[in-house]
Formats: C-alpha cells, sequence, structure tokens
C-alpha cells in the first residue's frame, strides 16, 4: 500500500497548494459541479475521507456513521446538502484544517493494510487497494470542479493512472447502473500518460477502441467533459456508448455535462492561468 499511499498523498498536497490561499469570495465561488461552492467540494472530500478512514480502521464505527448519513434524508440530494454542510458550518480555515486532519488519518489507515484487506462502503465491500484508488479519484475530479471555477490550469501527472484504471474498471458497472445489457465484446483502451508512457487494457485487436490522452480520459469517465470535448479516439458503436455513460463514482446514474458545457480552457481567450505544483 505504500505506492498508492504515496500517490495519494501527493494528489492531497497537489489540491491543498490550490485552496490553501483563497480569500473568502473564492472559497464561495460556484463551480460546474451541480453549482457547489469551492467550500463545498472540500467539504465533500474532508467527510468522505473520514468516512474511508473508519472504514479501514473500525467497520463498527463506519456503520454507525452511515446510519448517521441516512437519517432524515428523502434522496441522493439531500445526503450531499447534509454531507457538505458539515464542513460548510466551518470558517474557512477550519475546514481546511478539518480536511487536512482527517486526509492525514486516512493514508495512515491505508498504510497499515494489506491491499487485498476488504474494507466497507456504501454497498460491496471493496479492497483497500481500491479503496484508495478511489480517494485519489475523487480528490483529482473534484480538484478539476475548482480549478474549472477559478479558471487555472493543472499539469497532469501519473497519478492520473490509477483514475485510467478505474474508468476502464467500471466499464460494466456503467451498464449495469443505467440497466443496461453489458457488451459481450472488449473495448480497448490506449492512452498516452503525461510522461509519454502507453498505458493500454483489452485486447490489441478489439473493434472497439478508446485512445488519447489519459487526461481526456479520467475527465470523461469522471463526467468533468463530454468525450465530445475531449481529443479521445473513439471507434466502434460499443466504445461510443461506454463513453457516453461512463461513470467511475459510485451512486444513482449521472450525465456528463453536454457537449460544449465544460470545454478545456483556452488559456488567451478565457484568461486562465498556468498553476504548477
Amino acid at each position: 500500500m505504500k505506492s498508492i499511499c504515496k500517490d495519494l498523498a501527493e494528489e492531497y498536497a497537489a489540491l491543498d497548494d490550490i485552496v490553501k490561499d483563497l480569500d473568502d469570495d473564492q472559497w464561495q465561488m460556484r463551480t460546474p459541479f451541480f453549482k457547489w461552492t469551492i467550500k463545498d467540494e472540500i467539504s465533500h472530500l474532508a467527510y468522505f475521507d473520514r468516512a474511508a478512514f473508519l472504514s479501514a480502521t473500525d467497520a463498527k464505527a463506519f456503520a454507525k456513521d452511515f446510519e448517521n448519513m441516512l437519517e432524515g434524508i428523502a434522496d441522493y440530494d439531500d445526503m450531499h446538502k447534509k454531507v457538505n454542510a458539515v464542513g460548510g458550518s466551518m470558517t474557512n480555515a477550519d475546514l481546511l484544517a478539518w480536511w487536512r486532519k482527517e486526509r492525514m488519518q486516512l493514508v495512515a489507515g491505508f498504510e497499515s493494510l494489506k491491499p487485498e484487506t476488504r474494507v466497507p462502503w456504501y454497498g460491496p465491500t471493496m479492497s483497500a487497494r481500491s479503496s484508495a484508488t478511489a480517494r485519489i479519484m475523487e480528490t483529482w475530479a473534484h480538484g478539476q470542479d475548482i480549478v474549472d471555477a477559478l479558471k487555472i490550469v493543472r499539469p497532469g501527472t501519473d497519478r492520473l493512472k490509477h483514475i485510467a484504471f478505474l474508468g476502464v474498471s467500471t466499464f460494466k458497472w456503467s451498464f449495469k447502473n443505467r440497466k443496461l445489457a453489458v457488451p459481450d465484446q472488449a473495448v480497448r483502451v490506449a492512452l498516452t500518460g503525461p510522461s509519454d508512457e502507453l498505458w493500454a487494457w483489452g485486447p490489441e485487436d478489439a473493434d472497439n477502441v478508446v485512445s488519447g490522452s489519459a487526461e481526456d480520459f479520467c475527465l470523461a469517465v469522471t463526467q468533468r467533459r463530454n468525450a465530445a470535448d475531449t481529443g479521445l479516439k473513439i471507434q466502434g458503436d460499443i466504445a461510443g456508448q461506454w463513453m457516453q455513460i461512463a461513470q467511475v463514482f459510485a451512486g444513482p446514474p449521472e450525465d456528463a455535462p453536454a457537449p460544449g458545457v465544460r470545454k478545456n480552457p483556452q488559456l488567451k481567450e478565457d484568461g486562465f492561468n498556468g498553476f504548477k505544483r
């Protein structure tokens, strides 16, 4: 677990660098993700980092926490409002301190486990490694909402491989979650990582292929971009259908932004600034 925990800690630190010096007005900026504020995004991460820590260290406490989360809510939107209100009631400084505490505890908790250890979550159990991978994905995806709101760009890193793997692994889930028949044909995914390394899954002779940059693929499967607004090359009907419904995260079916709604920024035209860690 040391390697993936190192990557998780680095993903946290990269997002921390972006939000740590925000002023009060910036914390209240609306992101493209359901019009959540930046404060909502960090509140969400802190809450579920805490939940993941309980899951990794105390299954009974996690079950009780899950029960408390569900109390008094009518639907998924209510759940998100209740979750985000925990950090939302704090000052910005206190929220940042809370998130730092929870994520540090979580990394330490993960490091004490074997990768194959089963941990509870909001559905089937998962391996400790899968849980850590999911936290990398969540941190990166909500971080994308934040950088989009702030109109800054961040460099891709090879940590994207974890998210890309999760995207490939949730191929069947994306169909089942919408009560659609899972295709019986495999899809080849061939991606170029930020270090120009090829990351590939699936048979080389597949009729259905998704290829392009790893960052574009991750943006599509986390539903931060419509696949049509990325540079992905999509070959075959099954690959095309998948890229329109791909959903790497748990929960009810969600739709990617409509084409043109969340495009990659043009630095000169949109006034974006680069951000490097």
